[in-house]
Order: structure tokens, then sequence, then C-alpha cells
């Protein structure tokens, strides 16, 4: 493992290795333990896409690792004038000894791995979302105990969530539906995979995708960069939303999973997000345990 750059890269031994060190950095804050793993590691942040919980976790995890974290969005970047991707991963290579990148195209963390020289991880993309899904699937385990045999229902847009969750449910030996309208399906040749790989349905009834789910997944319908689509994307999902009638089709210990900002009354209804909050708020803390095991397996 050099990078992470998508899901797809890893082997299902190196998720769960990373979810285990995980597991231990978090049991070792819990109990006051500090450790230096990383003592004197710096670590770019470069953000295209704000974010709250992807820049304070990193920023965060880095610290309690013992290194540096050089916040970077791209007012502060030549990347943000003009300049190849290409030269920023060379020169950034020459000072720093890992990069996290929130951006907009997969293409782009792809190009700062093969320039670069020092390891890259995505924070985010259009694409993919590897770090969300990897606190995603710790905390699953905290609370199921294991994978297998568990399913995970998704209801919404099959965006870079979708991707990247369909990935981790499949490789951890987890059964994947989602619920989108037509149009709205997650990437083809993700979807391909899955269907060839594992367990994976896609359908347009939320009643067919949740039944007898373990774990029940929703986003936003508009992601950063569709705010455009806003009230066509309203239309077009009106209908898919986690309630209490969603509820009723999953499994009565049914979890509920949401990577954040919720949008009340779209895509969640208030009901069923503040009786699902504590394991809402436990996956956001747990973006940083996951994303300390990928700085320290990555950097160290």
């Amino acid at each position: 493992m050099k990078h992470l750059l998508k899901l797809s890269d890893l082997t299902r031994e190196e998720i769960l290795s990373i979810l285990n060190l995980a597991d231990q950095l978090k049991f070792e804050r819990v109990n006051g333990v500090q450790k230096d793993y990383l003592k004197g590691k710096k670590l770019g942040l470069i953000f295209q896409k704000a974010s709250t919980r992807t820049r304070v976790s990193f920023e965060a995890g880095i610290y309690e690792l013992g290194g540096y974290g050089l916040f970077l969005s791209s007012n502060d970047l030549q990347i943000g004038r003009g300049e190849p991707v290409q030269d920023t991963a060379r020169v950034l290579s020459r000072y720093l000894d890992g990069i996290m990148i929130r951006t907009f195209a997969q293409q782009e963390v792809e190009d700062l791995a093969k320039y670069g020289t020092i390891p890259v991880i995505n924070g985010l993309t259009d694409y993919a979302h590897p770090c969300q899904v990897l606190a995603d699937l710790m905390t699953i385990r905290e609370y199921k105990g294991a994978f297998k045999g568990l399913k995970m229902a998704f209801v919404g847009d099959g965006n870079n969530m979708a991707n990247s969750l369909t990935v981790g449910a499949i490789k951890t030996g987890m059964s994947f539906a989602i619920a989108c309208p037509k149009g709205y399906e997650p990437d083809a040749k993700i979807m391909e995979w899955a269907k060839a790989n594992g367990q994976f349905t896609v359908t347009e009834s939320v009643e067919e995708a949740v039944r007898d789910a373990d774990v029940i997944y929703t986003d936003v319908w508009a992601s950063m960069g569709q705010e455009s689509e806003r009230q066509a994307r309203a239309a077009a999902f009106s209908g898919y939303q986690v309630n209490a009638d969603c509820m009723k089709a999953a499994k009565p210990d049914a979890m509920v999973m949401h990577c954040l900002p919720a949008h009340r009354g779209e895509e969640i209804t208030e009901e069923v997000f503040e009786e699902h909050a504590k394991e809402i708020f436990d996956e956001a803390e747990n973006r940083l345990h996951a994303q300390k095991a990928v700085m320290v397996k990555l950097l160290k």
C-alpha cells in the first residue's frame, strides 16, 4: 500500500489491517496513551473543496501522531492559478512526507500519486471517498462485531459515497443494495465489478433495497458542486428518504449511518436522525481514528 486513492486499489486484507490499527489507535486515545508514531512528519492538506470533518480530523490526527499538518487551499497554491498538477506533485514531494487532497476530479489525485514521490491520500473526489468508508466500516464492526452476512442498504444518489461503499461492503463480505432513481446509479464499472464479486442489487424501490437490512446509509441529494441541480434533484429524489416507514422494512436492530452534513427533512427525517444519532456521530468520530491509521500505514 503506497497510497490511498480509492478502495478498489486495496485488498480485503489491507482494508482489515487499517481497521485493526484504527481500533488500536482509538483505544490508545481513549486511555490517554500518547505515541508519536509520526514524529517530525509533515502532511500537506490540499483543499479545493471545503470541509468540516476532513480538515479537522486530519489536522487533529497528524498532530496527535506527533506530526504537522499544513493546510493548503487552492488559493494558497499555484495549482489554483493553472500550474500543472504534475509540477505541484514534484515540488511538494521535495518538502513534505505526504499529501492529502480533497478535490473534484479523481484524475487529479491519480496524477499527484503518479508524478510525486510521496504517499497521496484521497480526502474526497467526485468519484470516491475512501477515508469516509474506512470510518464507516470501523463503525459497523464496532456495532455489529463482524461484516460477513450483513446487508447494507444505501438510499439516494449513486455518488462518490455509493461508489466507495459498494466496494467497501463487497470487499468485507457484506451484501449491498442501493435504491436510487433511474439515471442516478453508481459508476457503471463499479456496479459491474460488484455483481461479479458479491451480492449487489440496484433498484428504484426503497422498500426492496432496505428489506432486512442491517445497515441503512444515506447522503445528501445534491453534493458539493451540484448546487445548480438542487431543484431537479429534489424532484427526482422526493421518494428516497430514510424515514419511519423505511425503517419498518429493515431489521429491528438496523443501524443508520450518514456521512454528514445531513439535510433533515430531505434524505432523512429529524426523527430517524435523532433516534440513530449515537451511531452517526460515532461514525463521524471514527474519521479521526481511521485516518490516523491510514497516515501511520503510509508515512511511518
